[in-house]
């Protein structure tokens, strides 16, 4: 039944491109024909509907560049009282009712890739050259590959959990199914989830380059060559025009992201993996780009670069930050969504007062240190540079002619001021300005291109400072780096001009690997706040849910104009303990008596 719905989803796309053609015809109105219900054979002489199997495993990668699970961390709130993470984040959150549900979609997609594996060795991918068919074998056998791991790793960290206090994963699936197959399969081992994901990765990487482009002929793998493959057949099939898809390097950094969730505390009595072969992993990643070396001087900021933005062809390079980009194109939504309301935006995301705080003075010292030289009554002053890169604070500018954004709470000129409006204003103080481009104009409206990242090399330097921090502490060297955790963090500070050139308070955490811990994760906070990774970070680290989330309620003192600023409890956040863990779906449940559900949900 599985197989059926899919071969019908498929056709979709196939009626569509000849929907003209079809309906200038009115006898097609009354034939079956229209129907177009092609058997999963059909894509043996028709790689364009064997290409489509696969598209479709592409098409619903859980990638949304919009930072909407932040919203249910201590990171920010939403000002939409409807938004399901909010309700999530405030006790909504069941087996029933459940935003980050994986399960239909990444399993579809599994579906996808092994209808696909199993048969594209007998598609034939182009008749004009031997040469030619065996390279667009090897490309979408390893597009497969890749994608039937990477969507497995976003299925298993969404629903595996404990079960009666041991670590389990999912059910793995290698074979497509159909109407007579047993679906009441138990859960397999994490450690057998894991194992098998990087398999997937592995295999993937004997069929894809390390990185697409266009070569000479004496870059053409001898396996092609020997065949007689020519440089024209290796760029149609692995060059310019495939930038973008899953390459070599990218599966590198697949393989960090993947190793270092199976060597966090949540997850780590699985017995899955080790630190020190986490580090490894995100070292080999990063030697692609030169290690410490390699690290993107602008990329800290890499989504307002707005030169290179508007001069990038798709037949680029991508910029050192950015290992996979996502979407590349002309829009305004993220402006429209966060813009504050005099800028004829929604001010949806609201960054909270605990994130504000977890930027450090420019000196490199945390606010609550008695040498960082915080000012209370100027908060915002000699800050990190990131603060206000990535937060739009009360009497900074935002938008194309660089209005003064007023956020205060006695702000009766705009809508801007705190709680002012529901649904428009802010519910903290403050309002986003990560992600978006300050160029952008809403009235009238004028977009703008805008450049996504699915994955930056900067996730997986915070990667490798993690793992080489709990494996061997802050200063040594592990997985083959010639760099340590504290290498990696003193150039992503020093490159957001934070610390100074000697940095000392970083020098004191070097010291001791419970101080660089603490450090290390507030870097990756701050770094990747917005990019939907906080949610995930704080359970795999088996950290604090509950902290409620604050924001400012700033008011000025009418004969002097000086400003008061009074923290303010703006949403409390209801996790119970066993919410470390996502549940697996109520229904599914229901239907296999072998799937058995996590601890603690129903």
């Amino acid at each position: 039944m599985i197989t059926k719905n899919i071969n019908k989803f498929l056709t979709v796309g196939l009626v569509c491109c000849c929907a003209t053609a079809t309906l200038s015809s009115c006898e097609d109105l009354f034939e079956p024909a229209l129907e177009n219900n092609q058997d999963i054979s059909e894509m043996y002489n028709l790689p364009e509907f064997a290409r489509g199997i696969i598209d479709n495993a592409f098409l619903v990668l859980p990638y949304d560049e919009s930072p909407t699970t932040d919203v249910a961390t201590d990171d920010a709130v939403s000002n939409d009282n409807d938004n399901n993470y909010k309700k999530m984040a405030t006790g909504s959150w069941t087996s029933q009712n459940n935003p980050m549900n994986q399960w239909e979609t990444r399993y579809h997609a599994i579906q996808y890739c092994n209808l696909f594996l199993e048969r594209c060795d007998d598609v034939q991918w182009d008749y004009s050259s031997e040469s030619l068919n065996q390279m667009h074998k090897d490309l979408y056998k390893g597009q497969a590959l890749a994608l039937r791991g990477l969507h497995f790793f976003y299925l298993l960290r969404a629903h595996c959990g404990k079960v009666n206090g041991e670590m389990m994963g999912l059910p793995i699936h290698l074979a497509s199914e159909e109407g007579s197959s047993d679906f009441n399969q138990p859960r397999n081992t994490f450690k057998e989830c894991i194992d098998q994901i990087l398999a997937d990765f592995d295999e993937a990487l004997k069929y894809v380059p390390a990185e697409y482009g266009d070569v000479s002929l004496s870059g053409v793998p001898a396996k092609y060559t020997s065949i007689g493959g020519t440089d024209d057949e290796y760029n149609r099939a692995f060059g310019d025009l495939q930038r973008g898809k899953i390459d070599g390097r990218m599966i590198a950094a697949f393989k960090a992201q993947v190793a270092l969730f199976a060597a966090s505390p949540a997850y780590a009595s699985a017995g899955a993996m080790t630190y020190e072969r986490a580090a490894q992993y995100a070292a080999a990643s990063l030697a692609n780009i030169g290690g410490v070396a390699g690290m993107d001087p602008d990329g800290w900021h890499w989504y307002a670069n707005t030169s290179y933005i508007e001069n990038y062809k798709f037949t680029d390079p991508d910029p050192a930050e950015i290992c996979w980009r996502g979407n590349v194109g002309n829009s305004t939504s993220f402006e429209e969504n966060n813009y504050p309301p005099s800028l004829y935006g929604n001010g949806r995301v609201n960054p909270t007062q605990n994130l504000v705080d977890a930027f450090p003075m420019a000196n490199g010292y945390p606010i609550s240190n008695g040498a960082s030289g915080y000012d209370a009554a100027n908060p915002y002053a000699n800050r990190d540079p990131r603060l206000k890169t990535y937060i739009l604070v009360n009497g900074e500018t935002q938008g194309a002619k660089s209005v003064v954004i007023n956020t205060a709470a006695d702000n009766t000129e705009t809508l801007d001021g705190l709680n002012r409006e529901n649904g428009k204003s802010t519910k903290t103080g403050y309002y986003l300005r990560k992600l978006l481009r300050s160029d952008v104009n809403l009235n009238p409206k004028a977009e703008k291109r805008h450049f996504g990242a699915r994955i930056r090399y900067t996730e997986i330097f915070l990667d490798y400072a993690e793992a080489a921090n709990e494996a061997q502490g802050p200063k040594a060297n592990v997985g083959g780096a010639n760099y340590s955790a504290y290498d990696v963090i003193k150039a992503i500070r020093q490159r957001a001009g934070v610390g100074g050139d000697n940095d000392p308070y970083l020098e004191e955490c070097a010291q001791s690997q419970d101080k660089m811990r603490e450090l290390i994760r507030n870097e990756r906070r701050l770094e990747l706040c917005f990019e939907n990774h906080r949610f995930w970070d704080l359970r795999r680290w088996n950290a604090n849910l509950t902290e409620a989330a604050r924001g400012a309620s700033i008011t000025t003192n009418g004969d002097t104009g000086v400003l008061s600023y009074q923290y303010i409890n703006v949403e409390n956040r209801d996790y119970k303990d066993y919410m470390i863990y996502c549940p697996i779906p109520y229904s599914e449940t229901l239907k296999w008596s072998n799937l058995l559900q996590n601890d603690g949900w129903q």
